[in-house]
Order: structure tokens, then C-alpha cells, then sequence
């Protein structure tokens, strides 16, 4: 189901309601049935993958906590290969075959491994992580593992987080099902407001500006200069107002009901390093692969050749879990290798310093770039050598033939208007952006405002979506993976 759409907006609230009208013992079941039913929307036989996993995970936590020495490793292993093998199977068999065949093509030789007809399921490599984040910090000992089947499966499967993060901990998470949430009208309110913000994130900016990224990704070779630039412009905004519109809608959803995960966004594009964008870009996974891949590998307690051959795995390795895809596999270097050439440029010139806002630039530019691969690499129905000579395309025409006069061009579904709005909508975002880089979060500081302010901001996002909004209802970009 998709947050924007019909759908939900009447899921939503009827779930919401019963979930307050029902005694404490029995929302644990509503909000079960609700994710279930939440995730079969897009493609019911898929459940059954959840509940394999879910089934293994569950015993594997009690048989790690309840066994000693090698045999809690081997449950561990044994529930870690469960949790990749599907996703392996699903996500990269047919990747890894086709390169085989690519391989093996260089010799003559026919790959005799057929490949399989399979659709990715919706959100896989999320809950994938959260179920795995489960069995290993009970191995570590900071997790209890958790004897009520029922509520373990509603932490892998509940449904504000499921398709699309954040990547909770079970620390953080399993907890907070067996409290009693009361409702509480400025709880309710404050997560309404977050909720409103995501979609007018999600369909005001980003599903606005995807019209022209998608014009201009699918045909590449169709343009140079100023429209390749507007286009990978647009998209780092597009993912951001996607991305972050849904981790908002997901938040405040859960707030609404009482519950708090965690934050998954901090304003990215005001980072002044690539090392500070992580820190503030999709959170929950970067702080997973940290501080279950970086610090297994070593992190930065090795040889320095070695710690930067761990940021570089971990990044390419996080590449790869976005996609299927050499492109992916390039972002996620590309990331890594900026890292690293900025650890050893701190090396050599230690008093190197120069302007925040020139830092903020750089760093932009740099992730911009590393956009170029990852939009390519979204692209369906053709090859892969095809993205990459895409996106060497794009990225080796940015700067060809530059016209002023294209910086408006024909696009589709768009007018003067549309690139006036565009353009008026990302300033504004910059602004609003910037405003709580300094101020903190606008809720909070509305909130002493008088009525009258707080109704007419609050009225202005909800007009803006319902004017402003493409409601085509268009799947959030990280869905796919």
C-alpha cells in the first residue's frame, strides 16, 4: 500500500481508531493483521517469504540465547544464511547469472544455468536487515530474545516501517509494543503534522520534479548540457523529498499511535563532508552497516590500508544492497573512495580549511555526481551495460554544449509554470531546511505562535498538497529495495 494514495488515507485512520477503541492485550493482533494486510496490498504470495523469515528468526533468538559456546555462533550462521539466501535468490541471482553468462561469453562457453522469472518483493532488503539486526544483538547479549511469536512478527512486519525503513534495532522497537499508549492530543496532532509534511514532500516536490528526471534519465542521449544538469539536480532533490517525505509519514504515523523510531534524516545536503552526509543520510542504515559490518571488519582500530579498505568494502557493499546493478556498485565506490581521498588530504594539508558554505557545495557536487549512477541504475527494462554507458553519458555531457536557452526545455506534463513552481519550491525547501538547521524542528517552534499562525501554516501545507500535489500515485523511489 502506498502512503500516497486513496488507500491509505482511509487505512489510516480506521486502523488508528481501532487501535485506541481496543483493550491494551489485543493491539498487538490489530496492528498485525493491519501490517499483513498492509503488505499483501502490493502482492499478496509475497507474505510468505516475511513469514519464512520470520519463522526462522524467531526460533534461531531462543535457540542463540538458550545455547553456549560454538553452537550459539552456529544458530546465528544459521539464521544469517536463511536471511541472505533469500535475498540473494531473490535480489541477486539473476545479477550474479548474468554476469556469469558475460563471463563465461568471453570463452565461448554457454551458461547452463537457467535464470528465474521472479519479482523483487516490495521492501525486502529492510526487513531483511531489521530481522538480522534481531539475531545478532542476541548473540551479543543486548537483546532478551522474544518468547511472544506474535510480537516479534509485528516488529519485523509493522507496517509505518516495513517496505522502506528505518532499519529499527530491536532494542529500540520490541519494547514499545507491550506498552500502553494512551491517546494524547498533542501526540496525535505533532504526528499528524510530521505526516503532512512527508507527503507534501513526497507529492508537491519530488513526484513534481521526477517529470523531468524521468524524461531526461530514460533518454540521455536525447540532451547535453543545461538539461542533464537540471535533471541530476532535480533527482538529488527528488530523493531527498521522497526518500525523507516517507521516513516523515512514517514517523509521525507510529508517533500517532504512540510510538517512536528512530530518525532517519537530518537535513543531508547542509553536511560539509561526505563523512557528515552519511551521518545525516538514511541513518538507520548507514549506523547498521557500522556497527554490523564496519566494526566486525576492524573499523578503524587496523593498519590505515586497511581501515580504508574497509570504508571502501562497506561502501561498495552498500552499493550492492541498494541494487542489483554495476551502477550501484559504482555509487557505493564512489562514496567510499570520498572518503578516503579526504582522509588522506587531512593528512597532508592538516590546516586545510575552507568556508561552510563552500564545503556544503563540494560536498553537493560530489554526491550529485554519485547520483548520476544510482538514477541510471534505476532505470528497468534495459541492460546493464546500457545504465553504465548511460550514466557515462550523462556524466561526460553535463558540461557539453551549454545554452542558456535550455535552461527551460520541453518536458511533458510541464509548462512555464511548472518550472516556475519548481523552481520557487526548492527555494523554498532550502529555506525551511535551513531555518531548522538553525532553529530546530518548526513544530516545536509554531507551537508558542498564535493560534491564528500555527492554523494558516498548517492550512498553507494542506492547500499546497491538495493544489500543488501529482497525485499519480507513484511508488516511493526506495521501495525497490
Amino acid at each position: 500500500m502506498l502512503f500516497n494514495s486513496l488507500h491509505f488515507l482511509l487505512f489510516f485512520p480506521v486502523v488508528t481508531a481501532a487501535y485506541f477503541i481496543l483493550p491494551h492485550k489485543f493491539r498487538w493482533f490489530l496492528l498485525l493483521m493491519a501490517s499483513c494486510y498492509f503488505y499483501m496490498v502490493f502482492k499478496p504470495i509475497y507474505i510468505l517469504i516475511l513469514g519464512f523469515t520470520i519463522v526462522v528468526d524467531y526460533f534461531a533468538g531462543i535457540l542463540i540465547e538458550n545455547a553456549a559456546g560454538r553452537r550459539r555462533k552456529m544458530f546465528l550462521v544459521m539464521s544469517l544464511v536463511a536471511n541472505i539466501g533469500v535475498l540473494a535468490i531473490f535480489k541477486y541471482y539473476n545479477f550474479l547469472n548474468h554476469n556469469l553468462t558475460e563471463f563465461l561469453g568471453i570463452a565461448e562457453v554457454e551458461n547452463p544455468i537457467p535464470f528465474l522469472k521472479i519479482l523483487l518483493p516490495i521492501g525486502l532488503s529492510f526487513h531483511t536487515f531489521q530481522a538480522m539486526s534481531y539475531t545478532i544483538e542476541v548473540f551479543r547479549g543486548k537483546q532478551k530474545a522474544e518468547r511472544h511469536f506474535g510480537i516479534y512478527s509485528l516488529y519485523v512486519m509493522f507496517y509505518p516501517q516495513l517496505v522502506a525503513g528505518p532499519i529499527e534495532r530491536p532494542q529500540n522497537l520490541l519494547h514499545q509494543f507491550r506498552e500502553k499508549h494512551s491517546f494524547d492530543y498533542e501526540r496525535v496532532t505533532d504526528g499528524l503534522k510530521q505526516m503532512a509534511w512527508g507527503m507534501f514532500k513526497k507529492v508537491v516536490i519530488a513526484d513534481r520534479l521526477a517529470l523531468v528526471v524521468n524524461q531526461v534519465y530514460n533518454s540521455p542521449h536525447d540532451y547535453t548540457g543545461l538539461p542533464l544538469i537540471t535533471a541530476t539536480v532535480f533527482f538529488a532533490i527528488q530523493i531527498y523529498c521522497d526518500f525523507s517525505g516517507y521516513s516523515d509519514i512514517a514517523l509521525g504515523s507510529a508517533k500517532v499511535m504512540g510510538f517512536k523510531l528512530m530518525t532517519n534524516f537530518e537535513r543531508p545536503y547542509f553536511a560539509r563532508s561526505i563523512a557528515e552526509f552519511w551521518k545525516r543520510w538514511h541513518i538507520s542504515l548507514s549506523t547498521w552497516f557500522r556497527d554490523y559490518l564496519y566494526i566486525s571488519l576492524g573499523g578503524n582500530r587496523v593498519s590505515i590500508p586497511r581501515w580504508y579498505f574497509n570504508l571502501f568494502i562497506v561502501f561498495v557493499i552498500s552499493g550492492l544492497w541498494h541494487g542489483a546493478d554495476w551502477c550501484f556498485v559504482i555509487w557505493g565506490a564512489l562514496h567510499g573512495a570520498y572518503l578516503i581521498i579526504a582522509l588522506v588530504r587531512d593528512k597532508i594539508f592538516p590546516r586545510l580549511k575552507l568556508p561552510g558554505l563552500v564545503d556544503m557545495i563540494i560536498t553537493f557536487i560530489l554526491a550529485d555526481i554519485a547520483w548520476i549512477f544510482f538514477r541510471t541504475g534505476s532505470i528497468p527494462d534495459i541492460s546493464s551495460a546500457q545504465r553504465l554507458d548511460n550514466a557515462w553519458y550523462i556524466l561526460s555531457h553535463l558540461f557539453s554544449g551549454i545554452n542558456l536557452s535550455q535552461i527551460t526545455f520541453a518536458v511533458e506534463g510541464f509548462d512555464h509554470w511548472e518550472w516556475t513552481a519548481s523552481a520557487l519550491l526548492i527555494v523554498f525547501l532550502i529555506s525551511f531546511e535551513w531555518l531548522q538547521e538553525k532553529k530546530g524542528s518548526v513544530i516545536q517552534l509554531l507551537k508558542p505562535k498564535p493560534f491564528i499562525v500555527r492554523y494558516l501554516a498548517y492550512e498553507a501545507v494542506l492547500i499546497s498538497i491538495l493544489l500543488l500535489g501529482k497525485f499519480t500515485s507513484n511508488q516511493f523511489i526506495y521501495f525497490q529495495f
